[in-house]
């Protein structure tokens, strides 16, 4: 249940805020170097281990908040935190990413994830025109997620070796190194998932004051618990632009965005065992604003062959917009 949201409770939730922002700050920073030397020793490209290892685990809020608000009979915030977290993926993260940091990717490399993102999105739009998702259309976008987890595996047997570095610089792997990089994924692992339920609680208490001050609860999801549920993404960027993994950045990014639509939304759907209801805020703004913002970061690195700066600025500026058109014509 929400605290009230002054004098000492206030203080317990900046407490908490902090501390969940300190245990998913070094869960990231221990995360990320266990998921550098995975790639680097067994030569399987980082963008692919971005993708499919390090999204698992940076996914994780967002599907514990959206199916527990399933659980509740509360569409507007499982629909709004899913999409709402793509579109904070994109627009907020990546753009971070890409002007922070050179990302050297081939299109051979991200060409069929970012494929599988857009048809996701599009998929999402087309069924969700009538106001609601199905068990049906659900099951279908599942089968994308499907696609997803079989072409990364096919791409990590075929790129496996592709960017192993020189024999002196191969990481060492020993008993106790493995050991110690096993240890240092799970505890980084937990540190995420640790630090993303201290903020959600966090986050989920400002959403109390927002809704006194009478925000709508399908804004609160786009904005507040979707940014507060994508922050382990935002600090897996952060920690991947420290340590200069550009590609482990992206890959996270693009690999939790399909994870987020083809995964997260249709098993909310199926555990309701009815369809689930896509509010007007849904169908007007979110969806669309979130296949606008992820088609200009995607389709210009297709045509192009690769993400240049130029992109994050773009998709930035779309989000910005988005937020003030969401805010002036939803917000009250």
């Amino acid at each position: 249940m929400p605290l009230d949201l002054t004098g000492s409770n206030l203080f317990f939730v900046l407490v908490l805020f902090g501390a969940g922002l300190f245990c998913i700050m070094k869960g990231g920073d221990l995360f990320v170097d266990a998921a550098t030397w995975i790639a680097e020793s067994t030569g399987i490209p980082k963008f692919i281990i971005g993708a499919t290892v390090v999204s698992f685990a940076t996914t994780m809020p967002e599907l514990l908040v959206s199916l527990f608000s399933a659980f509740e009979g509360n569409a507007d915030i499982a629909v709004g935190n899913a999409v709402g977290s793509v579109t904070a993926n994109t627009g907020l993260i990546l753009c971070i990413s890409l002007v922070c940091m050179q990302c050297a990717m081939t299109r051979r490399q991200f060409g069929v994830k970012a494929c599988l993102l857009l048809a996701a999105i599009l998929a999402l739009f087309g069924f969700t025109r009538d106001g609601q998702l199905s068990v049906l259309e659900s099951v279908l976008i599942l089968v994308i997620f499907v696609g997803f987890l079989v072409e990364s595996l096919i791409a990590a047997r075929q790129e496996q070796g592709s960017e192993l570095p020189a024999q002196e610089e191969r990481p060492k792997i020993d008993k106790k190194t493995v050991l110690l990089n096993i240890g240092k994924f799970l505890l980084g692992a937990a540190g995420i998932v640790l630090g993303a339920q201290l903020l959600i609680a966090a986050v989920d208490n400002g959403s109390a004051l927002a809704r006194m001050l009478g925000v709508p609860d399908a804004v609160i999801a786009a904005t507040m618990i979707a940014i507060g549920t994508s922050l382990p993404e935002l600090v897996t960027t952060l920690t991947a632009i420290k340590k200069k993994q550009a590609s482990l950045s992206v890959g996270n990014i693009i690999g939790a965005n399909i994870m987020d639509l083809t995964l997260i939304m249709p098993l909310c759907a199926v555990i309701q065992g009815k369809p689930m209801t896509v509010e007007r805020q849904g169908m007007l703004l979110d969806i669309p604003a979130c296949l606008i913002i992820c088609a200009a970061a995607l389709i210009p690195a297709l045509v192009q062959g690769k993400f240049k700066r130029w992109i994050g600025y773009l998709i930035g500026g779309l989000y910005i917009a988005y937020l003030i058109i969401m805010f002036t014509c939803f917000g009250a």
